[in-house]
C-alpha cells in the first residue's frame, strides 16, 4: 500500500497506487449507473487504475470495502449520497487510505462541508485537482453491547432519529431535504418527548434528565439535505456541537415549514447549545441513536469526537 505521509496535505492524486469507487445503484433515483463511465474516464485521464464495485447492501458494501482497502487500494471513493459514505467510512476507519466523494444522493451533507460542489462530475473534478484534508470522525460506542460505529455529519436520540427510520423506510424514494422534512412531521405526530441525560466527561459536568424533542450532536453545520441547525459546527475542530430543546409544538413548527424548505434555516429560541469532546447521552426509555440517518444502537452510548480521524480529497483552499 503507499504510504500516505502525515504531512502531505496537497498529495497530488497521481500519487495514489489504485483507485476503488463503491456505488450505490440506487443513489438519486438510479442516476449513479449513468455516472460511471464518466468518473472512470476522468480517473483514467490521471493516470490511475481504477475497480468499480456496484453494491446490494450495507453489508456488502462493508465487506468489499475491507476487501480492497486490505489488498491496496488505497483512494476510496464513494459515489451515492450520505449513506454509502457512512458505510465507506465504517468499514475503512484507520486503515490507511483517502477518501474521495462523487455526490449522487439526496442529502450530500458532507460533501457541503467539504466546500465541493453538489453537481456530481464538478465536485469530483474538484476533489481530483484539489489537495488533502484531515477531519472528525465521530465515534459511536452502545454501552451494553460495546459495538462501535462511526458517522461524518448529525447525529442524535430525538426526533431526528424518528426522522431517519422513516425517511429509510416509507418515503426512501423521496427527494433531498424534503424527504427529512416530511419524515420529522410525521415522526412529530406520534413523538413523546423522552427524557435524556448527558454527561460531558471533560468537564465533568452533568445535564440530568430533561425531556427532550431535540437531542442532535453535529460535526457538521448541516444534515438533512442542507437543514442547519448549528451553522458555527466545523469537521476539523476537534469538538461536538450539541443542541438540546424540550419542547416544540407542531403550530411552531409549521410555521417554519416555508424557510425550512427553502433556504433549510431551522432558528429555534429556547435551543441549549454547547460543545464538547466526549459525553455520555442516556434516555428513559432506551432509545435508537442515529448517525448520518443510519441507525447505529441503542442507549445509553457513549459519544466521542476522533480529531483529524478520516483524510478527504477537497478543492484547493484559496490562500488569505
Amino acid at each position: 500500500m503507499a504510504s500516505l505521509p502525515e504531512d502531505s496535505d496537497r498529495l497530488p492524486v497521481k500519487r495514489f497506487k489504485r483507485v476503488a469507487v463503491f456505488a450505490n445503484p440506487t443513489s438519486g433515483g438510479g442516476k449513479v449507473l449513468k455516472l460511471l463511465p464518466r468518473i472512470e474516464q476522468m480517473l483514467h485521464e490521471r493516470g490511475l487504475a481504477a475497480d468499480i464495485f456496484l453494491t446490494s447492501s450495507a453489508v456488502d458494501l462493508e465487506s468489499q470495502v475491507r476487501r480492497e482497502a486490505d489488498s491496496g487500494a488505497d483512494l476510496l471513493v464513494s459515489a451515492g449520497g450520505d449513506g454509502t459514505l457512512h458505510s465507506l467510512v465504517n468499514a475503512a476507519f484507520g486503515k490507511n487510505v483517502v477518501f474521495g466523494i462523487v455526490p449522487a444522493g439526496g442529502g450530500n451533507d458532507f460533501a457541503r462541508a467539504l466546500g465541493l460542489p453538489l453537481q456530481p462530475f464538478e465536485a469530483f473534478e474538484a476533489a481530483l485537482s484539489g489537495e488533502l484534508r484531515s477531519v472528525d470522525v465521530v465515534k459511536v460506542t452502545c454501552i451494553s453491547t460495546g459495538s462501535e460505529r462511526f458517522y461524518l455529519g448529525g447525529g442524535g436520540v430525538g426526533i431526528d432519529s424518528d426522522a431517519a427510520q422513516l425517511s429509510n423506510e416509507r418515503l426512501r424514494k423521496w427527494p433531498g431535504r424534503l424527504r427529512y422534512i416530511a419524515a420529522a412531521i410525521l415522526g412529530f405526530s406520534k413523538y413523546a418527548p423522552r427524557r435524556v441525560r448527558i454527561f460531558v466527561h471533560e468537564s465533568s459536568e452533568e445535564f440530568p434528565f430533561q425531556k427532550a424533542v431535540i437531542a442532535s450532536v453535529l460535526n457538521t453545520p448541516t444534515f438533512g439535505a442542507g437543514i442547519r441547525l448549528l451553522p458555527e459546527a466545523r469537521i476539523d475542530d476537534g469538538l461536538l456541537d450539541v443542541a438540546v430543546r424540550e419542547d416544540l409544538r407542531l403550530s411552531e413548527l409549521l410555521r417554519m415549514l416555508p424557510r425550512l424548505i427553502w433556504t433549510g434555516s431551522l432558528k429555534l429560541p429556547g435551543l441549549r447549545t454547547f460543545r464538547a469532546r466526549r459525553m455520555r447521552i442516556e434516555t428513559d426509555p432506551p432509545v435508537l441513536f442515529q448517525g448520518d440517518g443510519e441507525l447505529l444502537g441503542y442507549t445509553p452510548v457513549e459519544v466521542e469526537v476522533m480529531p483529524g480521524g478520516a483524510k478527504f480529497l477537497v478543492p484547493k483552499q484559496t490562500e488569505g
